[in-house]
C-alpha cells in the first residue's frame, strides 16, 4: 500500500503541491486527473525520491520512502512524461542498458527483456534504431524498460501524450493486463476519457490541491445534476434560446447548446415533451451521462483543458 501524506512542495513562491494526502491499496489502478500544472509530475517526482518534498512523508507498506532508500525504491517501476530512451540505439540495446541497473545476470537479463518486448508488441522490432519508431512505439518502450524488474507498483506519468489513437489503446491494453495480474498501477493523465475508463478509483487534483476523490460513481454523484441535456446547434434551435432558457439554465460550445433543466422539468418526459411543444425534435436532442469534466466544471468553475 502506497500512502502520501500531507505533502507539501514549493518551488519560490509557486505553491506545487499543498497538504496532498492519498492512500492507493495493493492491486488498485488509481488515477491522478487535473489540467497541466496542477502538480501531478511533482508528486510522481517526489514518491520516486527524484524530488525531496518541504513536508510530509510518503510511505510503501509501511515503509518510509526517501532518497536513500534503494532498495524500497527498487520496488516502483516509472514511465516518465517524456521519451527517456537512446534515439541512436536499438529497443534491445536500450533495455540492456536499463537492465544492468538492476544487477540481473546475463541469461536473466535476456529473458526479461523478451518478456517485456512480448508485453509491448516489439518483439519483431527489438533490433530497429529507436529514432526510426513511431510515437506509440517509443511510448510502448518506455513502458518495457519500466517493467525490468518487474516492480510492485508502476507510476504512469501521462504516458500517452502524443500518440495516436490505435497506440493509446495497446498501451491501456497492456496496462489492464498487468493491474489484472495484480500490479498496483497509479496513473496521472489530463484526459478525463482515460481516467474514465481505465481507473478503479481516482482523485483530482487542481493547483496543488487534491479536490475530490474517489470511484467514479462517487465523484459523479457529487453533482446535484447528474445528467446533461444536448440539443444540436442549428440557426432554429438558437432562434429558440429564449423559450430553453424559460426551461433552466443554458450553455453553449461550439456544436451544442447545454441545459440544465428546472426542478420542474425533473423528469426526462417532460423534458422532451417541452421541446416537442416548442418546435424542437427528438433527433436534435440528446441526454448524456454526466462525466469527470461536469465534475471539474462544478467543482472549479472551470474546463479541465483550460
Amino acid at each position: 500500500m502506497l500512502r502520501i501524506s500531507h505533502i507539501i512542495k514549493n518551488f519560490g513562491n509557486v505553491n506545487a503541491l499543498q497538504n496532498v494526502s492519498l492512500t492507493i491499496n495493493k492491486g488498485e489502478f488509481f488515477g491522478l486527473l487535473g489540467p497541466n500544472g496542477a502538480g501531478k509530475s511533482t508528486l510522481m517526482n517526489i514518491i520516486i525520491g527524484y524530488l525531496e518534498a518541504d513536508s510530509g512523508q510518503i510511505s510503501f507498506n509501511d515503509q518510509v520512502i526517501s532518497s536513500s532508500n534503494i532498495n524500497l525504491r527498487k520496488k516502483f517501476g516509472y514511465v516518465p512524461q517524456e521519451i527517456s530512451l537512446y534515439l541512436e540505439l536499438s529497443a534491445h540495446q536500450n533495455l540492456r542498458i536499463f537492465g544492468k541497473f538492476y544487477n540481473f545476470g546475463a541469461k536473466e537479463l535476456e529473458n526479461k527483456i523478451e518478456e517485456v518486448l512480448e508485453l509491448v508488441q516489439l518483439k519483431d522490432r527489438k533490433k530497429d534504431l529507436v529514432k526510426e519508431f513511431s510515437g506509440g512505439m517509443k511510448r510502448r518502450l518506455n513502458l518495457a524498460a519500466s517493467l525490468l524488474h518487474d516492480p510492485e507498483i508502476l507510476l504512469c506519468d501521462e504516458p500517452t501524450v502524443g500518440v495516436d489513437p490505435q497506440s493509446r489503446n495497446a498501451i491501456f491494453d497492456m496496462l489492464n493486463i498487468l493491474n489484472k495480474a495484480g500490479k498496483t498501477i497509479l496513473y496521472t493523465t489530463h484526459y478525463m476519457e482515460e481516467a474514465e475508463r481505465l481507473c478503479s478509483r481516482l482523485a483530482i487534483i487542481d493547483n496543488g490541491n487534491i479536490i475530490a476523490q474517489g470511484t467514479l460513481i462517487e465523484l459523479i454523484n457529487l453533482l446535484n445534476q447528474k445528467d446533461t441535456i444536448k440539443i444540436q446547434k442549428t440557426a432554429f434551435t438558437q432562434n429558440k434560446l429564449a423559450l430553453l432558457k424559460d426551461m433552466g439554465q443554458i450553455s453553449e460550445n461550439d456544436f451544442y447548446l447545454e441545459l440544465i433543466p428546472k426542478e420542474s422539468y425533473n423528469q426526462n418526459s417532460k423534458i422532451f415533451g417541452k421541446l416537442e411543444e416548442i418546435g424542437i425534435r427528438n433527433e436534435f436532442v440528446q441526454i448524456s451521462r454526466a462525466t469527470l469534466e461536469d465534475v471539474f466544471l462544478n467543482l472549479t468553475g472551470r474546463s479541465l483543458r483550460d
